[in-house]
């Protein structure tokens, strides 16, 4: 558990296994920018995800991001195309905030301990994810671009949404 020095009301820690639920509500919250999952598969990806970090405000949970190697058994059809074209990448699969969070400087906060995470385990390296394009999630485009990410290619999926896929050396902007 790292408390941040300057919101100190605000606590980054691992997810545990009794955050499960809160961290499905949060994400089904947030759908389609994130994708609906059910218990077992959140399940899953928190077991796969080295990094799988949430944000506490006042001792309650209101974020959360899960972050997986490249060499996962993730089925996702956003993480193959990473995968058919990067040996060496994580992937921030997931990331996710209650609404009265959105907004306040957590997302700033978490992709800058995603960052000391993955240099801690090993290395910097790239960070990989995707942003809705068709139906646009603007907010998400501006703050990834605030941070550096590029878009490498965009992929239309085959649950109706075009995502633009972007990368960033883990380090290089912040």
């Amino acid at each position: 558990m790292r408390r941040v020095p300057e919101q100190s009301d605000v606590v980054i820690r691992p997810i545990e296994p009794v955050d499960l639920d809160r961290i499905l509500e949060i994400n089904e919250a947030n759908v389609p920018e994130v994708g609906s999952v059910d218990a077992t598969r959140m399940a899953f990806l928190l077991g796969e995800s080295p990094i799988a970090t949430a944000v506490e405000l006042d001792d309650a949970i209101v974020g959360f991001c899960l972050v997986m190697p490249s060499t996962a058994p993730y089925d996702s059809v956003n993480f193959g195309w990473f995968t058919e074209r990067f040996d060496d990448f994580m992937y921030l699969d997931r990331v996710a905030f209650d609404a009265d969070a959105q907004g306040r400087g957590f997302g700033t906060l978490l992709y800058a301990e995603v960052d000391r995470l993955m240099v801690e385990m090993g290395g910097a390296g790239h960070l990989a994810l995707e942003v809705n394009v068709d139906p646009p999630n603007e907010a998400s485009l501006a703050f990834h671009a605030r941070r550096g990410f590029t878009e490498i290619g965009q992929q239309d999926t085959p649950y109706g949404i075009r995502v633009s896929m972007q990368m960033r050396l883990v380090g290089s902007a912040m």
